[in-house]
């Protein structure tokens, strides 16, 4: 697996994607300062504007910025206003329902025409393990959470399993587009959407392509408003374009650093720091920290294939955060060779000069030479039998302290 776990695009970035592959969407242009913002309002000469702040969390709308301003999304007649109200955005924090506290800054700003919308429908292609392969699924009911639509008016829910080597048939395409309410020139005009919508999925290997809504003008058109993209990490070899646009600007610093060394890193609020091979492995270590009334104050997956490099990364990264009073390493080696971890860890302590007690709990392959390291190394590390042990010994270290 790659070392990221989700690929965050801006919507702009999505849109964009979608443009390129014939998809309909509304007209836009985006601007990184307030002149900029302006001239795009003129240059599309639409009836009506809609200027959006490009954050990845929800909630924009209903948000506020420190700047003042209410609300991540304005519509507006009158392009003169874009520039001012773009000075209100770029550069300020917009916090909503679904940033920290302290907000996020805003780079960058969409201004696009705004559309009138007739009629709001749901359309998603997504991988479907159930059907080894994609799905089609809709609903004329958009704009609104699908959940709760599947939950009320499943009968309003409708799917074509689509075979991977045929693609979407035309057939297919025209019955979704009629079971998402489109009726007269407007069907065959959503079956070719929908049929584009299939090949940007098939073009980017996406996992699940989200338009909620594909929505209908008063003037005839199908037009797709919103769109989710996700992306299968494992192919960012081939989809280098792609992932390049990869916004890690909002995402935790500690995260963004771990990713590098394909760690993966996830902060929590506690004192004690667990250093893991595996996800499962990790998720128990937390819970008997837990049990045996600690706190954890992270998950640090090394994952397979680990070199004796990431071992000093991950300790950096450890060591860095000062809520860390103690660290426990419960490593299970199966693909991973203990003596690696063992040296490893000398290393690290010896460079980083460890301040924080250090447990540690090593089993499998070539587990006594990583013994003989650690306990020839001279560092003050305690050893655990097993993973029970090593929690009790960790919890122990800060209640000495």
């Amino acid at each position: 697996t790659g070392s990221r776990r989700w690929l965050n695009l801006q919507e702009y970035q999505s849109k964009k994607l979608m443009q390129e592959s014939g998809v309909t969407v509304q007209r836009f242009y985006v601007a990184d300062n307030p002149p900029d913002a302006l001239q795009a309002a003129k240059r599309l000469n639409a009836k009506e504007i809609v200027l959006k702040a490009q954050i990845l969390a929800g909630g924009r709308g209903k948000g506020v910025f420190n700047s003042g301003l209410k609300g991540g999304v304005h519509l507006t007649k009158d392009p003169s206003v874009v520039g001012e109200l773009a000075s209100k955005m770029l550069g300020y924090s917009l916090t909503t329902k679904q940033t920290p506290k302290e907000g996020v800054e805003v780079k960058m700003v969409m201004v696009a025409e705004a559309l009138d919308i007739t009629r709001e429908t749901y359309f998603a292609i997504l991988m479907d393990r159930a059907c080894n392969g994609p799905v089609m699924v809709g609903s004329p009911q958009g704009g609104m959470d699908i959940e709760e639509v599947a939950d009320k008016s499943p009968e309003l829910i409708f799917k074509e399993v689509i075979d991977i080597f045929e693609g979407v048939r035309d057939d297919q395409a025209l019955r979704m587009a009629a079971n998402l309410g489109f009726k007269g020139p407007l069907e065959r005009q959503a079956a070719d959407q929908i049929m584009r919508l299939y090949d940007l999925f098939l073009k980017v290997d996406a996992t699940q392509v989200e338009v909620n809504p594909l929505g209908e003008t008063p003037e005839g058109q199908v037009v797709c408003f919103d769109a989710k993209i996700s992306f299968d990490d494992n192919a960012e070899f081939r989809q280098k374009a792609v992932f390049a646009l990869d916004d890690m600007s909002e995402s935790d610093p500690t995260e963004t650093e771990a990713a590098k060394w394909d760690l993966k890193y996830i902060g929590l609020d506690g004192n004690i720091a667990c250093f893991v091979n595996g996800a499962g492995l990790a998720m128990a270590t937390c819970d008997i920290i837990d049990l045996h009334g600690g706190k954890p104050a992270n998950f640090l997956d090394l994952g397979g294939g680990v070199k004796e490099k990431q071992v000093y990364e991950a300790f950096k990264l450890l060591t860095a955060d000062p809520k860390v009073e103690a660290i426990l390493v419960n490593i299970f080696g199966g693909i991973v060779n203990c003596a690696i971890i063992a040296n490893g860890i000398t290393k690290a302590c010896r460079e980083l000069e460890l301040k924080v007690p250090l447990v540690v709990r090593l089993e499998g392959t070539n587990v006594q030479e990583a013994k003989r390291i650690l306990s020839e190394s001279g560092l003050p590390i305690v050893a655990a039998n097993d993973l029970d042990d090593a929690a009790k010994k960790a919890v122990a270290a800060i209640t000495r302290k």
